[in-house]
This record gives structure tokens, sequence and C-alpha cells, in this order.
């Protein structure tokens, strides 16, 4: 069972970064985890103190603690164990994909700014280079999407997941750690869904009696078509098998579900087949420059 006890959240200590923060704190407390705070450093940073000025105020505002606590009796009071793990001055993608190498944990979670096109990838996206090149199970939140946690009370709201399904990866491994991370907060409602006429085999334990073999099916853009069964059903949240990058579309452009991503009416989970990272890794190391300037080139 993946148990999502050791929890990552990168962060830049900006205003977009708070709701992200908030769900990686409310994941920590309701299973009694590991919750390290991981920044790059700057010049400009003199905050040595164990436990952030943020966590003890969105602690103090929950009720769970007062600002004044010191950080031992915090640990002690909610059987939590936080971290601020400050980086030396790096490229962000390139120092948190090392930290979480040495690092292993079972969720990053992270803010993401939605962006499209070919752009996108020229400048790049720290957060999505992290979820691809670490291989770990990542939750995206948005500022522009709806988080399920509301910031000031704690209480979470996660009664929908969406849960889009291909051939590739085969919906197996993935669906269990899915399953896995919606049972931390209940038992909310998981429909399985397909884009095409073909559906995969879903595992007997992921089905319901409305779903069918393949889960629903949908017609259309797969991107579109998830997007608008999201808003549609109020979904709470978008949970995706990855494969990673498959070739010079994705590379440029993104998968499927980093082009959901950057959409989404709600948080993101994004699930990744381990194998296909490794493989998929190579691939881009070698080939994505190229590939985006050759992209580039023909947009002038």
């Amino acid at each position: 069972m993946h148990e999502f006890h050791s929890i990552v959240h990168p962060t830049d200590f900006s205003e977009l970064s708070i709701n992200a923060f908030a769900h990686a704190l409310r994941i920590a407390l309701i299973t009694k985890g590991r919750l390290d705070i991981v920044h790059i450093a700057s010049k400009h940073d003199d905050d040595a103190d164990v436990i952030p000025p943020r966590v003890r105020q969105v602690l103090s505002v929950w009720g769970l603690a007062k600002e004044s606590d010191s950080p031992a009796s915090v640990g002690e009071r909610l059987n939590i164990k936080i971290s601020k793990i400050e980086l030396p001055p790096q490229d962000a993608a390139d120092g948190i994909v090392g930290y979480l190498s040495d690092n292993p944990c079972e969720l990053v979670v992270l803010a993401t700014q939605g962006r499209d096109g070919l752009m996108h990838w020229l400048k790049g996206s720290v957060a999505e280079t992290i979820a691809l090149k670490s291989g770990t199970p990542t939750l995206f939140l948005n500022p522009a999407a709806r988080g399920f946690l509301n910031q000031w009370t704690g209480e979470v709201q996660l009664n929908r997941v969406l849960v889009p399904v291909d051939h590739d990866p085969a919906p197996r491994s993935q669906l269990k750690v899915i399953a896995d991370f919606a049972r931390i907060f209940g038992d909310p409602e998981l429909r399985l869904m397909h884009v095409g006429k073909t559906p995969p085999t879903i595992p007997d334990e992921f089905r319901t009696a409305s779903m069918g073999k393949g889960g629903v099916l949908r017609s259309g853009n797969p991107v579109d078509t998830i997007l608008n069964e999201a808003l549609v059903w109020g979904a709470d949240l978008i949970a995706m098998p990855s494969a990673g990058h498959r070739g010079l579309n994705d590379a440029v452009m993104g998968s499927t579900s980093e082009r959901v991503l950057r959409h989404a009416p709600c948080a993101v989970l994004k699930v990744p087949s381990n194998d296909l990272i490794r493989a998929n890794d190579s691939w881009d190391v070698a080939h994505a420059s190229a590939a985006m300037e050759e992209q580039a080139a023909k947009q002038n």
C-alpha cells in the first residue's frame, strides 16, 4: 500500500505557492508523516527557523498550534516531522530532482502555472520537469484552479476523483496508487473514463456497476474531453496515470496529462510509470533541446 508518509513540497515561498503548501501540510497531518519544505537558497535567505513562519501561521489558523510554540512541541503534539531544506543556489529543477534522488519520498506537492505551446517548453516548467524526472507521484495545484482543501479551516473536500485511463500506461499499478491516495481522505467516488472506442481492461477492484469493463467511455479530443468531464461532473481531483514523453510532439507540446494540467479546473495528481520515465529520461536529455530548437526555427 502506498501510504504517503513522506512528502516533499518544493517552493519559492511566493503567494502563488500558498495553496500547494496548505495541501502538503494537511496531507502530512492526516498521514502523521514527514514534510520536507525544499527551496533553492538565495543570498537574501536569512531565516534559519526549523519550522517556517508560514507553517506556524497555517497551524494557528487551523487551531492546531500557536505561532509561539516551539518546533519540538509542535512536532510532538501533531505527531509529524517538518523540515525546512535549503539547497545551494542552482537551477531549481535540477536541484530539486537531485534532492529527490538522494531523499526519495512518496508524494511531491507542487504549485504550477498553466502555459501553452512552444514557449512553454522553451521557457521550461520547473513543476512538470520535476514530476517527469523524479518518477514520484506528484500533486499539482494551479493557482487558477480549485483545490480540495479549505485554506482557512483545513477542511478537506475531496468527494469526486476523475481518473482518465488508456492502454499505455496500462491502468494497474498506477490505479492502486491513486486509490490509496483517495482513501487518505475517506471514501471519495472514483470515476474511470476512457476517450476512444476501444477501452483498456480495468481490473475488477476498480470498476463500479455504472462503468463497464473499460470505464465511462467518451469520444473527442482527449484533452478537451477530460477537461469537460471534470467540469460537468464536478471533479475535485483529476488523477492521471502518466507515461512521460513518448516522442517529438510530447516533448514540444507536452503529454496529455501535462496539457490537462495547464487548464484543469481542479487539482491534478500525476502518477508516473517509473520504467517508462527512466526510458524517456535519456530521450529527453539527448533530443529535447534539439527538437525544440527545430520547432522554434519553423515558427520564425
